[in-house]
């Protein structure tokens, strides 16, 4: 069965990339409302694209903010083991448009990579398994396993609806696996699977100092500037070492055992490569761990923007009335979220001066997820890519935060399978975002094999 499969997915190659560029064409930009046709018009067009494909009870699912696309195939048997496919529709904001080569929005191909928003992030990868789920139905008429998909319109919006929509179907999204492409590997041949993601917390803080912006000449020195206090609060989270400043951050990080330590640091994450992909000058991190341990199991403290005052051309003496910083924290999986949130609000309050009123605001909190690396599903996924990359993949930490990877774990109790197919250098959020289109059919490949490896001798 999986030979013709994978003949099938090999001979429609063409078709499946000419359907992503369609997919890839709309401009499902979450973050910004007056894209929210467009985030509507994807949803509808993958449930167009995974009905024809012939899946079933196709269902576009409201939420709060942008929709959830579902469907399934369940007719494997209550022997096989049912897998629920994760993929995000929308996409990240092309700014600055000036530095795109091509238009983010028309999906250019130059030599093996594809060239667009969307294109690795994430919508490649996860169409790589509805690829896989037609290869299948289009020449065997059936699955190994059973399949659903789950497929969000606002993960870029941090997943804002997300687990109060998985709680709500708990029942319908029930499944034995998770499997979720919105990783990387380490490159074109070296296959990775994703052994834990960092949580996030997002804050807002905003300080006041007046009822409304002052005249620096006449009130300077006698009223204090929100930016010159802003930028002290600030600057005081973090020490010169690059460690988190916050009374109880640290309490529930657990350090690295020996093995873990071996395991993490195997020699693929480099200063070399990191400096190359970044365009960094030197490297900053926290003391004491080496650049894979900070990236991967270690949490982190930045500041993303301060929002005020007066940044046009020329000069203006203004002492603005408020300024708003916005902060996140990346967290390792011992880490609660909300107690993240709590110690936080609780100490920029107590430093902050006297002079200011403070809010502060949180936006996001996610907790992060392991894997265990002992479930069959792991093993199952680690051959899968054997089979068609050549080799087994490495065990990696994911520095980055998916947090539909908490919900899947502490809400449906199903193992998670990180399956990426990206690349380090593939412009996640940036301009120029592409996608190396031979992990593209591989990822179909991988996918198929994945699904037969999972049924096991039942399956086949």
């Amino acid at each position: 069965m999986v030979t013709d499969t994978l003949t099938y997915a090999r001979n429609h190659r063409g078709d499946f990339l000419g359907e992503l560029i369609e997919l890839l064409r709309i401009p499902s930009i979450s973050t910004l409302p007056e894209h929210k046709a467009d985030v509507q018009a994807a949803a509808g067009w993958l449930a167009d694209k995974l009905a024809a494909v012939g899946l079933e009870n196709i269902k576009i699912l409201p939420t709060p903010g942008h929709p959830v696309v579902y469907a399934d195939w369940l007719h494997a048997g209550s022997d096989a083991p049912t897998v629920i496919i994760y993929g995000h529709y929308d996409v990240q904001p092309p700014d600055p448009l000036d530095e795109w080569l091509t238009p983010p929005f028309e999906p250019t191909i130059k030599g093996d990579k594809i060239y667009g928003r969307g294109t690795a992030d994430d919508k490649g990868q996860f169409f790589a398994h509805v690829a896989a789920v037609e290869s299948y139905l289009k020449t065997a008429g059936r699955l190994p396993v059973n399949v659903k998909f789950m497929l969000e319109g606002e993960e870029e919006l941090g997943s804002t609806h997300l687990e109060e929509f998985v709680q709500e179907h708990l029942e319908l999204l029930r499944a034995d696996v998770a499997l979720i492409s919105d990783t990387g590997i380490l490159d074109p041949d070296t296959p990775a699977l994703i052994t834990s993601v960092r949580g996030l917390v997002y804050m807002e803080v905003t300080l006041r100092g007046s009822s409304r912006d002052l005249h620096s000449g006449i009130y300077g020195g006698a009223v204090e500037n929100p930016l010159n206090a802003m930028t002290q609060l600030l600057g005081s989270l973090r020490d010169a070492a690059g460690r988190v400043t916050i009374p109880g951050f640290y309490d529930k990080v657990r350090e690295l055992t020996p093995a873990e330590r071996e395991a993490i640091n195997n020699g693929r994450f480099t200063e070399a490569n990191v400096l190359a992909e970044t365009g960094a000058p030197a490297l900053f991190g926290e003391a004491g761990y080496t650049l894979a341990e900070r990236v991967g199991a270690r949490p982190t403290l930045d500041i993303h923007g301060i929002r005020g005052g007066f940044v046009g051309q020329g000069q203006k003496t203004v002492i603005p009335a408020a300024i708003t910083a916005k902060v996140s924290m990346r967290l390792v999986a011992d880490q609660d979220a909300a107690e993240i949130v709590e110690l936080f609000t609780r100490h920029v309050t107590a430093i902050c001066p006297k002079t200011m009123t403070i809010t502060v605001e949180t936006l996001s909190a996610k907790p992060g997820a392991m894997v265990d690396m002992s479930a069959p599903a792991i093993e199952a996924a680690a051959q899968a890519y054997e089979q068609v990359f050549g080799r087994r993949p490495l065990f990696v930490r994911e520095g980055g935060s998916i947090p539909v990877v908490g919900m899947f774990t502490h809400l449906l109790h199903a193992p998670v399978v990180m399956m990426g197919f990206g690349l380090p250098d593939d412009g996640l959020h940036s301009p120029n975002e592409k996608f190396h289109l031979p992990n593209f059919y591989r990822g179909i490949e991988t996918s198929i094999r994945y699904f037969e490896l999972l049924a096991g001798p039942a399956g086949n």
